[in-house]
Order: structure tokens, then sequence, then C-alpha cells
């Protein structure tokens, strides 16, 4: 008895769910998508001028740094169409379709990377925006979106009604930015934006399509038959091939992503455990992952070497046993020009001034995080900064900057100014210091920047 209850309630659950993941009840007519698609998939007159139009919208969002603008542009492509309508004809076995959506979207391409490479080499501002290096990037995250993306779509362009579905899911794969920073690349003769920004639009693209083929399978829609099975064989061997070459890069990004976060969380513990005094904090640290060193900065009283050798023994509670461990406080660091230290020094200084007038603990710590407020409204995201640096040249090594008061003797009178630190592993060329220099200053927006370059 309790055996036939339990079935008819999983029977009951079954039914529930059937009912409320039916895409059937509102599904437009098969033969309207159809031919809907194939009007879609073309790219001439209209289609084409709104998608150059959309792709120097977004060149230009790209060039100022400015989501809203890149936003807006990608409301208004129509690039999802020949993808959407590529992974219909393979989901229908229709060669015709298939051939008439690859075609127009290398036109599409052709024309996105033609138009934005002209708009980048005749753009005032040459120089990479965040929003540019955050296209040339792909990771496993880009598949994930891309996927339910494509799953989105498909699902929206299969029913009766129009919906916002559509507009939601051009923003989220972000079809366009990746062809116009494929454009920046061209323009500016860095193939790695080029590759990498490609390869993010041919991810999007190629997860689309497979869900596409997903939801237009699962609704059954009518197929048309191969008059020969090889060629059947062929493509469903073709479809296998692009999924795994365009998925096993993007996992091995992001598996390296994910390993440096973690490795990353792994420092904070150390810090945050082991490194904890009542009169010494760790201000700052920098990772070296080429020399696989973590250099920490302290202020407050001096920590004696003892203790010190202590506590940096205790790296392998945090798997840090391959990383040479260096601590620098006071005046005594014995290290090469780093412009950390004239920030720790500036701080340390004020707070050994003031130690002898302030009596309380308490008192302290609210000078001290004051002082740390007033450092931090001037001081730059040093780590986002280096990342992007680090695209533009990969010879760099140390990066650092910051603003500073300088007093001038003939003037008697301050000025701020920023000052810039960078090492490289090779010595670096006056064009491409000034090249540097020049993208340093956009990035940061200031004219008033002094480079040291080691």
């Amino acid at each position: 008895m309790k055996k036939f209850q339990t079935l008819r309630y999983l029977i009951n659950v079954k039914n529930i769910l059937l009912d409320r993941f039916n895409l059937e009840e509102d599904k437009a007519n098969e033969n309207e998508i159809i031919e809907s698609i194939y009007k879609g998939v073309e790219f001439k007159g209209t289609n084409l001028w709104v998608l150059i139009f959309a792709i120097i919208i977004a060149s230009v969002g790209l060039n100022v740094n400015s989501a809203a603008v890149i936003i807006g542009a990608m409301l208004i492509s129509p690039l999802m169409a020949p993808i959407m309508g590529l992974g219909f004809g393979v989901a229908i076995n229709d060669l015709e379709l298939i051939k008439k959506a690859f075609k127009n979207l290398s036109v599409a391409v052709l024309f996105s990377v033609m138009t934005s490479t002209i708009y980048f080499l005749i753009s005032p501002v040459g120089e990479s925006q965040s929003e540019l290096l955050a296209r040339t990037t792909p990771t496993i995250w880009d598949v994930l979106i891309a996927l339910f993306g494509g799953l989105a779509g498909i699902v929206a362009t299969t029913r009766k009604q129009f919906s916002n579905v559509i507009p939601g899911v051009a923003i989220a794969t972000a079809l366009m930015p990746p062809l116009c920073t494929a454009g920046f690349g061209l323009a500016s003769g860095n193939l790695s934006f080029f590759f990498g920004a490609f390869y993010l639009f041919f991810i999007n693209s190629v997860f689309i399509s497979l869900s596409t083929i997903l939801i237009v399978r699962y609704l059954k829609f009518p197929k048309k038959e191969f008059y020969d099975s090889n060629i059947k064989k062929k493509v469903l061997r073709f479809i296998y091939l692009i999924v795994l070459v365009t998925v096993i890069p993007s996992t091995v990004i992001t598996y390296n992503i994910i390993n440096q976060m973690v490795f990353e969380k792994r420092i904070n513990s150390f810090i945050n455990d082991e490194f904890v005094f009542e009169k010494s904090k760790v201000i700052s640290k920098n990772t070296n992952y080429d020399e696989k060193q973590i250099e920490l900065y302290l202020i407050g009283e001096e920590i004696n070497d003892e203790i010190i050798r202590y506590k940096t023994s205790r790296k392998h509670n945090y798997k840090l046993d391959d990383y040479n461990i260096v601590v620098n406080q006071g005046s005594g660091a014995k290290k090469n020009l780093d412009l950390n230290l004239i920030k720790t020094g500036l701080i340390e200084d004020l707070y050994k001034r003031n130690e002898n007038i302030i009596k309380t603990k308490d008192e302290k710590i609210l000078l001290l995080e004051k002082e740390i407020r007033n450092l931090s409204v001037v001081s730059y995201p040093i780590e986002d900064i280096y990342n992007e640096a680090k695209v533009i040249n990969k010879n760099l090594l140390k990066f650092f900057i910051t603003k500073s008061i300088v007093f001038d003797e003939i003037r008697k009178s301050q000025d701020t100014i920023t000052v810039g630190y960078a090492k490289f592993k090779v010595k670096q060329s006056k064009d491409k210091i000034k090249s540097f220099d020049n993208w340093l200053k956009a990035r940061v927006k200031t004219d008033k920047l002094k480079l040291f370059v080691e």
C-alpha cells in the first residue's frame, strides 16, 4: 500500500513538473519560425548597415570605456540571427540553411572586424581600456553564459509573442565587443588581443548554436533527411570537434584563474593568521609569481628576526612551501628600490612622530586608520592596472603607481604628481617606454605622471 502511494505521489510530481516546464503551449507555428529564421540570417541592405553602425557605436564605447554605450550597441546589433540560424539548420538537417547562415555570418564578421579596425586606426585614443581588456581572456564562464544565453534566446524565438529575452541575451552573450576588440588588436598590431577576442566570439557563436540545436531537437521540429548517411555522420563529427576545440582552451584558462584565486586566498589566510601583532600591521603585499616570492610590508614597531623566522616557517601550513617570504619593515629593509616602501615609510614616520604624544592604544589606532583612509583616497587599483599593463607588455616584472606631494623650492609651493615605477625582464626601447608611459597616463587620467623604468 505504501509503495503504491509513493508511486502515485511521484507520478503527480512528474505531471506537475511537466506541466510547469511545458514549451508546447505557447509555441509559434513551426513553418512561421523556420521562415523567420531564414529571413533573419540574411545580411544585406538594412541588416548590414545597422551592423556597421552598431559596430562603430560599440567601438566608441570600448574606446572611451563606457559600459552604457557598449550595451546600447549590443541591443541594436543583428548578429544573433545567423548564429541561431546555423544551429537551427544543423538541428533540422537543412544544408541550405546551414550554408546560408554560415555565409552571412562570415560576411557579418568580416564587415564587423573591418569597421572596428578602421575606426581604431583613425581614433585619437589609441590606448586599451579595461572594457577592451575584459574581452581578451575567454574562460569557461563565457562558455556557460553563451550556452544558457543561447537556450534562453532560442526558447524566446520559438514563442508566439515577442519578449525582451532576445535583447537580454544579446547583452549577456556580448557578441559585438569581442569583434570590436579584435579590430583594435589588428589596428594596434597586438595579435594576442586579436586572437583572444576572436576566440571569445567563437565561443559565444558555437555555444549559442549548440543551444539552438538542443532546444530545436527537444521541440521535435521536422527534420530534412540527408540523401547520404555519410554526410550526416560528417556533420555530427564536425560539430563535436568544434565543441571540443572551443571548450578545452577556455577550461584550461579558467583552471589557471581559479588556481590563482585559491592561491591568493591561501596568502591572505597566512597573513591574517600569522602576521597579527599588537603594535605592527601588514599594510601591503606583493606577489611575484615568476620568482616565487611574496613580499610583506609592515608598519609600527619592528618585529625581531627570530619571530619573523618562526612566522615565515609556518608557510607550509598554507601550502606556500615553494615561495620565499620576504618581510620588509622599517628603514633596514634589504631590497631594491620599491615605491611601496615610500608609502610604508611615510605612515611609519607618522606613527613614531606621534608616539610620544598619543598615550592610549585607541588613539594610536584611530590615527593610523585616519591616515590609511587619507592615503587610500589617492591610491590606484594597482593589481588591476598591473594586470592590464601585463597584457600591453608581457615583459613587465614589477609595477607600482601612487600619488605624491612635491615641494617646489623656486615657487615655494606644493603640488601633487603621480609617480610610476616599472621593471621589465629585458631592456625596453625608447619607443616602447614612451608607448607604455602614454598608456599609463590615459589609464590613470593624468598628464602629471613621472615614470621610472628599471
